[in-house]
C-alpha cells in the first residue's frame, strides 16, 4: 500500500513494500531517484539488520549464533504493515517471523517512522528487541537522490558540500567481494569540503567514510542553492555511491559498515554494533532537507 505526506511545501510518498519512500516532491520537482532496473531499482531502502555485507554473508554472535544474510539484510525486500498515518507522518512495521529467523535469530520489531516539517522528512527507525536475550543488530538509510535535478543540466553540475573537513585517505571497497579494506587507503577525491560529482567518480566503487567528521551532508549545484541536505547526528558512517550511468547519487547514513579486513566474523565484533536489551527499543534515524 501507498500513503502521501503532504502540506503546503512538501509530498512525500511512502509504500509498504520495504516499508520505506519513494518521492520526496517540492518546489516543483522530484527530489529522489525513481529507480530504473536496468541501473538501480532501488530509491530509498532501509538497511537491517546488517549496513553493507558479511564475509561470505555469514557471521556468527558471540554466542554461537548463526547469522546468514545478503547485502544490506533483509529488510528492505519485505512487506511491512502499515501502522498508522496521517497527512504528516506515518509508520510502517516489520516483525520477526520464523522465515527471517532462519537469517537473523533473533525476535525483533522494526518500526519506520516518517514526519514531515515544512521542507523537511524526519526518519527514525526504531529497531525492539521482543526476545529475552541481547540482541546485535545494525541500521541505516540508503536514500538515493536525483542528479541533475533539473532538465538541461549535467549530473557535472553538482557535487556533495561537507559540513567539515574529512580525512585525507579513506578505506575502500574490495570489487571482488564488497568487503571494505581499510588498511590499503586511497586519495580522498574531495577539495576542501566539497565532493565533485563526475559519473567516472563511480567507475570503481562507492566512496567510503569510516572516520567521518561531519554529520550534515547537501547535494547542491555549484553556485546555485539548491538541492538537498541530509543530517544524521546519531550516525557514524557514511556512503556516497552511484553507477557510472545512473542519474543519483546515494547519500548513505550508516550505523555500520560492510565487514572490514581487520575484523573476524564475530557479529558483535564489527564496527558500530548495536545491542538493545531485552524489552528495549533503540532509535535512530535521519532527516532530509529540500531547498
Amino acid at each position: 500500500m501507498e500513503h502521501i505526506l503532504k502540506n503546503d511545501q512538501i509530498s512525500v510518498a511512502l509504500t509498504s513494500e520495504g516499508g520505506s519512500f519513494t518521492s520526496i516532491a517540492a518546489n516543483g520537482r522530484e527530489y529522489l531517484w525513481q529507480g530504473d532496473p536496468s541501473v538501480w531499482s532501488g530509491q530509498a531502502p532501509i538497511c537491517f539488520p546488517i549496513c553493507g555485507g558479511l564475509r561470505d554473508n555469514h557471521a556468527v554472535t558471540a554466542s554461537g549464533k548463526e547469522i546468514n544474510l545478503a547485502r544490506h539484510g533483509f529488510a528492505r525486500k519485505q512487506e511491512f504493515e502499515f501502522v498508522d498515518g496521517d497527512d504528516t507522518s506515518a509508520a510502517f512495521k516489520l516483525k520477526s517471523s520464523p522465515e527471517l529467523f532462519e537469517q537473523y535469530p533473533f525476535d525483533f520489531e522494526l518500526v519506520a517512522r516518517y514526519a514531515i516539517d515544512g521542507t523537511k522528512l524526519t526518519v527514525s527507525y526504531e529497531v525492539t528487541n521482543k526476545g529475552d536475550e541481547d540482541m546485535p543488530f545494525f541500521i541505516g538509510g540508503h536514500p538515493g537522490f536525483a542528479c541533475p535535478l533539473d532538465e538541461g543540466e549535467q549530473y557535472s553540475d553538482y557535487m556533495l558540500r561537507f559540513e567539515a573537513d574529512e580525512a585525507e585517505k579513506l578505506c575502500c571497497a574490495v570489487p571482488s567481494t564488497g568487503l571494505i579494506d581499510v588498511e590499503n587507503r586511497v586519495d580522498n577525491p574531495m577539495v576542501g569540503r566539497e565532493l565533485p560529482l563526475t559519473h567516472e567518480l563511480f567507475d570503481f566503487a562507492e566512496t567510503i567514510f569510516d572516520v567521518l567528521n561531519s554529520r550534515v551532508v547537501e547535494l547542491v549545484k555549484k553556485d546555485e542553492e539548491k538541492g538537498v541536505r541530509v543530517s544524521f547526528p546519531d550516525m557514524p558512517y557514511l556512503i556516497v555511491w552511484s553507477k557510472p550511468e545512473g542519474d543519483f547519487v546515494a547519500i548513505e547514513p550508516w550505523g555500520g559498515l560492510s565487514t572490514c579486513s581487520d575484523e573476524d566474523d564475530v557479529f558483535e565484533s564489527k564496527r558500530g554494533c548495536l545491542v538493545a536489551k531485552p524489552g528495549e527499543t533503540v532509535v535512530r534515524g535521519f532527516t532530509v532537507e529540500v531547498f
